[in-house]
């Protein structure tokens, strides 16, 4: 493929993927904005997604019903895990870590033992290629691509539209305050933390097609949200969006001219640089 070729692939590959991974880092620093907390079992909703549309695949032979049902199911299983083992430590910084990362640890292992350590791959819905004068394109990357702006625009309708919403932004801006004109925090705090997780899931649910789910595939969803939020801005849903479509395409432009390896640490040292000369995210100056 001559180069012009490969810098338009590498744009739509980037943005796709871009798109993908800003569900999961919206996910993310929604659940850090409204309980104050760093999720380290983000990724593994992202994975339930992915492993859930590929058994719901294996019993049924349709994807569809997973775009529901693993949302759904990990909203659920966040929601418990909030009431049950968060709540209980207050959202203490540091308890907040270790128990996140030791439920990761069982997360995983318990689908290993489930769907073992190999890959499982989904065929997509459709697969139909829209020729390009360069290459031929895949229509469900495109689809997906175009779901993710819609869930995207869905969230934000919800957060700026809704009394839920309200109350949710309330809460990320003062909890205590909140409380005092009555607003059911603990209520929010568990809204925010299912929806967080279903945001993942949904993302892990499009991406399987093109992905293959495995049990260790949350831990790249983890890392890609880590350096969106941190180029965004930690809490900064629209940064976090922003941040996403960047990594995504300087990722996807670096990886066709050179490899994911190279593109993945290229990415790395970006938000080293952010860290250097915007600590408080790539929207520090349009928040003063």
């Amino acid at each position: 493929m001559d180069p012009v070729g490969a810098f338009f692939l590498g744009i739509l590959d980037g943005l796709t993927e871009g798109l993908i991974f800003a569900l999961v880092a919206i996910g993310f620093t929604l659940s850090y904005g409204v309980l104050r907390i760093v999720n380290l079992t983000h990724g593994e909703f992202y994975m339930i997604g992915a492993v859930m549309t590929w058994a719901l695949y294996e019993a049924a032979k349709n994807t569809l019903y997973s775009l529901i049902i693993a949302p759904l199911f990990s909203a659920f299983l966040a929601i418990i895990i909030e009431r049950t083992v968060l709540s209980r430590i207050k959202y203490a910084p540091e308890p907040t870590i270790i128990a996140t990362a030791g439920l990761l640890y069982i997360i995983q292992q318990s689908t290993l033992m489930v769907i073992g350590p190999y890959s499982r791959s989904v065929p997509p819905p459709f697969s139909t290629v829209i020729s390009t004068p360069w290459f031929g394109y895949s229509s469900y990357k495109i689809v997906i691509a175009l779901a993710s702006i819609i869930i995207a625009a869905i969230l934000w309708l919800f957060l700026k539209r809704t009394n839920l919403g309200l109350h949710m932004r309330c809460v990320q801006q003062d909890a205590e305050l909140a409380k005092n004109f009555g607003i059911n925090v603990r209520k929010i705090y568990s809204l925010g933390f299912g929806l967080s997780a279903a945001l993942a899931a949904a993302a892990g649910v499009l991406i399987v097609p093109i992905r293959q789910a495995h049990y260790l595939m949350g831990f790249d969803a983890l890392l890609m949200s880590l350096l969106a939020v941190t180029i965004g801005g930690m809490g900064s849903l629209r940064g976090t969006f922003l941040a996403s479509l960047m990594i995504g395409l300087f990722g996807g432009i670096v990886a066709v001219f050179t490899s994911p390896t190279t593109s993945r640490i290229l990415s790395i040292m970006l938000v080293v640089l952010v860290v250097l000369f915007r600590p408080h995210g790539i929207l520090e100056r349009v928040k003063k």
